[in-house]
């Protein structure tokens, strides 16, 4: 029982946060040219929007195990 209300824990901070900010941000470097010794990288910032139904799904989700047998 202590994993499913782990479990139930962790999917309602998940699906509250997704709910909140609607996505999340993450930076990814990438190499834009190469001469020789000489390398050029690009700092890019990606965004990944997280769906309202999954938010929603994952929180009820996390609720519904929380509150289940005990």
């Amino acid at each position: 029982m202590k994993g499913t209300k782990l479990l139930g824990a962790a999917l309602l901070v998940l699906g509250l946060l997704a709910l909140a900010y609607g996505g999340f941000s993450y930076k990814k470097d990438t190499e834009k040219a190469s001469i020789g010794p000489i390398r050029i990288e690009v700092e890019e910032t990606k965004r990944v929007n997280v769906p309202l139904w999954a938010g929603a799904a994952a929180a009820i989700a996390g609720v519904v195990l929380l509150a289940g047998k005990r």
